[in-house]
């Protein structure tokens, strides 16, 4: 078994922990670690061991840190975000030092889970490529509903920013997928110029 296979086991493991379950009712963060390394698998099929770590450890013990715990607001969830992407780098990077990964390539995963460098690291890019692509495919829906007291132009923002973030690899990607009629016209909306 390679550093890279143990690393996997140990990232898997804590993603076991997670207490909210996916559909199928395994561990939610397990399902999404699986989404996000697959589509970094589309999007850079040449991908690294090392950054599909990174792609299966992006949301890595999220569960521990509840937006909750930050205040309420554009600050607070900014806050928590940055408290996240902090807290998952060093802990992914830490598992993967704990199972041999050697410490250059321990410290790129890091790198690139933190969102270091968006857009001039390419590592980082896909992740958060796979993260939109993952939130477009999987969670938009639940996310719609789950804030149906938001104003449809904040959503429409919301899609904007997620565009805005994406290589435009990411972005074709998108517009392939199937998406359900409301959301799609949603994002139609998104991609038009802003008044």
């Amino acid at each position: 078994m390679t550093a890279h296979d143990r690393a996997r086991q140990l990232i898997d493991a804590a993603h076991a922990a997670d207490p909210n379950r996916a559909a199928d009712g395994r561990p939610a963060e397990l399902v999404y670690g699986e989404r996000v390394e697959a589509w970094v698998v589309r999007l850079v099929p040449d991908a690294t061991p090392h950054l599909r770590l990174a792609a299966r450890a992006q949301h890595l013990e999220r569960w521990l840190t509840p937006r909750a715990t930050f205040p309420e607001g554009k600050a607070g969830y900014l806050a928590w975000r940055r408290s996240l992407y902090t807290k998952q780098a060093e802990r992914a990077r830490a598992l993967a030092i704990e199972a041999g990964v050697p410490a250059a390539e321990a410290a790129e995963i890091a790198t690139w889970v933190s969102k270091t460098d968006l857009r001039k690291n390419a590592g980082t890019q896909a992740l958060e490529d796979a993260a939109c692509l993952v939130f477009l495919e999987n969670e938009i829906e639940a996310f719609a509903a789950q804030h149906a007291d938001y104003p449809h132009e904040k959503f429409v923002d919301i899609l904007r920013k997620t565009w805005r973030k994406m290589s435009p690899a990411a972005q074709a990607a998108a517009l392939a997928l199937d998406l359900p009629p409301a959301i799609a016209a949603l994002v139609r909306e998104a991609l038009q110029a802003p008044p």
